[in-house]
């Protein structure tokens, strides 16, 4: 498998990201191994707060509230998904797919022997790491989903994600930082913009940020729809605390807290949260005050 490394120095010394990289290989396909970057803040003995990243950001999303968590003594891994931020980039669209990414990470949960994890997850995260609470439950203490959804074809998908998709694939220029700033209510300075910009330096990098959209199971017979079924099937096992916490003017992921606190045993009883300031990428628009609702969240 061909894979891109993003130039380190275009990941340097952006404003309010002074953590310090990890790295781990992750297994490839074809016998080789992939690079994969993460964060890792706090104490070493503390359980962890895993927090997962979206579509087309980076661990660069969470910087307003890592240093919260910690402050609060939790130990913080955010990781960048494989085609994201510091982490390898497979140079064929082909190379993704939504079992590789779930095959990855948990390799990555697996290699770290992570346990007692609150999830912390967003958009893709939770698509990739509410498989994950449902095929090792046992490694999870909670999960807080923010903007997910684990979809499984059976569903019309709504009209705000299909005009996304539609925008994945048709745009001639993929700006990521654009992207972001367009899914929140405070918008992006061009500084951040740029940060989120900086892991793709041309084209070629973008196989997975212009894939990821695609992969979203809309059909039944999607190959991640049956999957799916089987993950939901453990997440309504799932007794263990389970929050919700949306964005007020998210359009893609609008009602599908509901889902979740309908059908996840560990959701009921919960102080669930709509966050009326919040778009798509809450954690641009109410990092510190979702910081704090993870951290009440967990010390209740």
């Amino acid at each position: 498998m061909q894979a891109l490394r993003t130039p380190d120095a275009r990941l340097d010394n952006l404003s309010d990201y002074p953590f310090a990289p990890h790295y781990v290989d992750v297994p490839d396909p074809d016998g080789g191994r992939l690079r994969l970057h993460y964060l890792d803040e706090g104490s070493s003995l503390a359980a962890p707060v895993l927090a997962l990243h979206g579509e087309p950001t980076w661990s660069y999303l969470y910087r307003h509230m890592i240093p919260i968590w910690v402050q609060a003594g939790h130990r913080v891994i955010a990781p960048d998904l494989i085609g994201f931020g510091r982490s390898d980039k497979p140079a064929d669209r082909s190379d993704y797919t939504y079992q590789r990414h779930v095959d990855w990470m948990s390799a990555f949960v697996q290699g770290l022997n992570l346990t007692g994890i609150t999830l912390v997850c967003q958009e893709w995260g939770g698509l990739i790491g509410l498989r994950l609470v449902a095929d090792m439950p046992d490694r999870f203490a909670r999960v807080v989903a923010a903007n997910t959804a684990l979809p499984t074809g059976d569903h019309p998908m709504n009209k705000a994600f299909l005009n996304w998709r539609a925008y994945s694939q048709d745009t001639p220029v993929f700006r990521s930082g654009r992207i972001v700033s367009g899914g929140t209510q405070s918008k992006l300075t061009k500084a951040e913009e740029a940060a989120y910009d900086a892991p793709f330096p041309d084209a070629s990098y973008l196989a997975g940020a212009r894939e990821f959209p695609m992969l979203v199971p809309c059909r039944p017979d999607d190959p991640a729809s049956q999957p799916n079924r089987v993950a939901w099937e453990g997440l309504r096992q799932f007794d263990k605390p389970f929050l919700t916490a949306f964005g007020a003017d998210d359009r893609v992921m609008a009602g599908i807290e509901k889902v979740f606190q309908k059908k996840v045993p560990g959701a009921q009883g919960q102080s669930h949260v709509i966050l009326p300031d919040a778009g798509h990428f809450l954690q641009e628009d109410v990092g510190p005050e979702l910081a704090s609702i993870v951290n009440r969240f967990i010390s209740g």
